[in-house]
């Protein structure tokens, strides 16, 4: 099942299935894809911002952290049977 990265909590892993189309997306598509995001790579949210602003993941072995029009951007899904 594809989710947003909005949906995720702390600790959970997933994987990058894709890139929404919203207003702006494609660059921060492109962003994104630069940043090492690319479709089938598997990262953690490691915290959240008290009002949900920026969001940390750890990705290919660094921590990144994304605003919430970055991460409305990307498609995920839950890793390991997560639900």
């Amino acid at each position: 099942m594809t989710i947003g990265l909005q949906d995720i909590a702390v600790g959970q892993r997933a994987r990058v299935t894709g890139f929404a189309r919203t207003e702006g997306g494609r660059a921060y598509r492109q962003k994104l894809l630069s940043m090492g995001l690319t479709p089938g790579v598997e990262f953690q949210v490691t915290r959240v911002a008290p009002m949900g602003d920026p969001v940390e993941i750890s990705v290919r072995g660094f921590s990144l952290s994304l605003r919430k029009d970055e991460a409305a951007t990307l498609l995920v899904e839950l890793c390991g049977g997560q639900e």
